[in-house]
């Protein structure tokens, strides 16, 4: 029975290769697919937050003239969009709609000492037209509330007697204001909407905002909060359900905040109600505008606007960024004695030298109003998953079977039959783990299989060093992108490309190739039974501990430190490489990864083209596996689209082979000089 299952495990494993190469062409149309869905929109909208816009206004001389200056100037450098709130009697007092007192200070306007147990709010409308709009919303919401209201006036002018304290009173959230909407609309303004979960959600009533909201031109909506619209703790399913089909009967989508430190409460859930009518959204901060109103020198103030234009460029390039929010409020700047704001900045950052929108118009897209992504699918997607299931369990079989080849045709069954009882325990968990096994196992492939040309002698066998490194640099490469294409086509869902989903366990990808690698290396890459392999290793657990071998255990584990620090979205960069990262970003319109292009492409070259005639130069292609690796991670960037992942890739392959040529030029001045020196020194 051994020996027949021996018989046909031997040729099995280039059964494995077969099956892994078919389940990648098999993944093809559904990377296909996202391509189509990437490119299926390609509208940036450009919104300022009005509130802001409210807050800088109100400590300006001429309040309404420099609203109305930049609504206009805002307008003029791109800005098309603008989030209004649920409105609040604060934010209307801002507005000049209105002006509200407390009790103690109405009784001093009307010189009426009035009842020392009252604190109510006293509201005065500027003018009757106001009074007719505002007057309504105002006594609903408090009514709503259960706070009763009454007239009131002063000096011909009407208003409102609230029975709650202004400073409760004036956050209480009402409908957006009528009048803003209006106004904004007439200016050729898009609005998007920003609704809170701070009001008790009624159908009725949410039906009636959201049609009222369409009619005003209003398509997307950005949540408030932490919570969106409908979200409790009881009967939380069945409202989310109503307010999303809100949302797809009025026509309005959502927007998805990028990089918040917390989900927002049943956000995903809306998403996916409403057929992922989402778009992305990059926020720019208060704190953000900030720094752009600091007290710095000329030259520092244009690279801090430029670095705000190549920040919102990179965002819609890279991140499938298709709406851009910025805030801003007045800071004081004490040392010139004035109240400053960033808006001036901004406008030179959108539409300045090298401004934003022109950049962004030049790699072909438009400043318009932001539409989601028209999700593509493929006819072939059945077929397609079980290719990719069967192709990708024989990559995982066939990275095995470098340690132990008896077990391939069980593993591959083993692993046939688990992938199965995974999809149907969650189709998620086996996307996710199979698009991470193979990941893992693709660079991992490729480099022990470089290795194995070294140890076995082949690479002695090539006339040309030069040569046999561009081929194995080209061929591992090759390799690592069967990983890419499992991982893209496994996990093609609209929601990785809108980050609703994370793919988890990343960081692994970043460690496991070089361990495995190492470890084929080192006890694996030479033919041995498996006695020698645990006596091998038992030789180094056993040996003797010098002041070198501390010394190199303290510096690989300083490598590995560095390394962990540079790699992921966390990862730390110098002032000088985030200015060499930048340069990179506007000359080549995307940036190739340093440790690819710079150390460890060129590295696998040299050690490639060295290992033809020094065995040992092995070790410096082993090095090579990290550049493999992150060659699969570049992919695992889900937000990113697929053609800017490829010319990433593609820069780091073609400047770090440009760069491996000249280590080897210098590697053999260097090598000659030596050998024409060391006789001299002999004699």
């Amino acid at each position: 029975m051994l020996q027949r299952y021996l018989f046909w495990n031997k040729p099995f494993r280039k059964v494995l290769w077969w099956l892994v190469i078919i389940g990648m062409l098999g993944s093809l149309p559904l990377a296909l697919a996202r391509q189509h869905t990437e490119t299926s929109a390609n509208q940036v909208e450009f919104v300022f937050d009005y509130r802001d816009l409210l807050d800088i206004a109100d400590i300006q001389t001429n309040p309404q003239d420099f609203l109305a200056e930049h609504l206009k100037r805002m307008k003029e450098a791109g800005i098309t969009s603008m989030a209004v709130y649920e409105s609040t009697l604060s934010e209307l007092r801002e507005s000049r709609r209105i002006e509200y007192y407390n009790s103690r200070d109405a009784m001093m306007m009307m010189q009426n000492y009035g009842n020392p147990n009252e604190n109510f709010t006293y509201v005065l409308f500027a003018d009757s037209a106001t009074q007719q709009v505002l007057e309504p919303l105002i006594q609903k919401t408090f009514s709503d509330l259960k706070v009763a209201t009454r007239p009131w006036s002063f000096k011909n002018k009407n208003g409102l007697i609230i029975e709650m304290n202004s400073d409760e009173a004036a956050i209480q959230s009402m409908d957006p204001d009528p009048m803003t909407l209006k106004m904004l609309k007439d200016q050729g303004f898009q609005i998007v909407v920003r609704l809170s979960n701070r009001r008790p959600f009624v159908t009725n009533e949410m039906d009636k905002l959201l049609k009222s909201l369409y009619d005003l031109g209003v398509r997307r909506m950005i949540v408030d909060g932490n919570e969106v619209p409908g979200y409790s703790e009881e009967n939380t399913e069945v409202k989310l359900n109503k307010m999303a089909d809100l949302l797809h009967k009025n026509g309005i989508g959502l927007a998805a905040i990028e990089m918040l430190k917390e989900p927002q409460a049943g956000f995903s859930t809306l998403a996916k109600q409403t057929n992922y009518d989402v778009v992305r959204l990059h926020s720019f901060t208060e704190k953000d505008g900030e720094k752009l109103t600091e007290l710095v020198s000329k030259a520092e103030r244009a690279e801090r606007i430029q670095g705000v234009a190549d920040r919102f460029v990179l965002a819609v390039k890279d991140r499938n960024i298709r709406m851009v929010f910025l805030n801003a409020k007045p800071v004081k700047n004490t040392d010139k004695a004035v109240l400053v704001d960033p808006l001036s900045a901004y406008y030179e950052a959108l539409q300045g030298p090298d401004g934003a929108i022109p950049r962004i118009e030049k790699v072909g897209f438009t400043v318009g109003q932001a539409k989601a992504f028209r999700v593509q699918t493929s006819a072939l997607q059945p077929v397609a998953s079980a290719l990719m299931l069967i192709g990708g369990v024989s990559l995982i079989a066939l990275t095995i079977s470098f340690f132990v080849p008896e077990a391939a045709l069980i593993l591959f069954i083993l692993g046939i039959l688990g992938a199965v009882a995974l999809h149907t325990l969650s189709a998620t968990l086996y996307a996710q783990g199979l698009a991470l096994a193979d990941a893992i196992c693709a660079p991992s492939v490729a480099v022990m299989l470089a290795i194995r040309s070294v140890r076995s002698g082949r690479a002695a066998q090539w006339k040309s060093g030069l040569a046999y490194g561009f081929w194995q640099l080209i061929k591992t490469s090759a390799i690592s992108l069967i990983g890419v294409a499992y991982e893209v086509a496994l996990l093609n869902h609209i929601t990785y490309e809108l980050v609703l989903q994370q793919f988890r366990g990343v960081s692994a990808l970043h460690l496991l190739p070089i361990g495995i690698a190492g470890l084929y290396l080192l006890f694996f890459s030479v033919e041995s039974t498996y006695a020698e392999k645990f006596a091998a290793v038992r030789k180094i657990l056993s040996s003797y501990i010098n002041v070198l071998g501390i010394v190199v255990a303290v510096v690989a584990l300083g490598a590995v430190y560095y390394y962990l620090t540079r790699t992921g979205n966390e990862g730390q960069a110098s002032a000088f490489e985030k200015l060499f990262r930048s340069f990179l970003e506007n000359t080549l319109g995307v940036r190739p990864r340093t440790k690819e292009f710079l150390v460890a492409h060129p590295i696998f070259l040299l050690g490639a083209y060295l290992s033809v005639r020094y065995r040992h130069a092995v070790y410096l292609i082993f090095i090579g596996v990290i550049g493999q690796l992150s060659i699969v991670d570049t992919f695992a960037h889900l937000h990113t689209p697929l053609h800017i992942s490829l010319i990433r890739i593609s820069y780091g392959l073609g400047f770090g082979a440009l760069i491996g040529l000249a280590f080897i030029i210098v590697w053999e001045i260097v090598a000659r000089s030596w050998k024409r020196w060391v006789p001299r020194v002999s004699k």
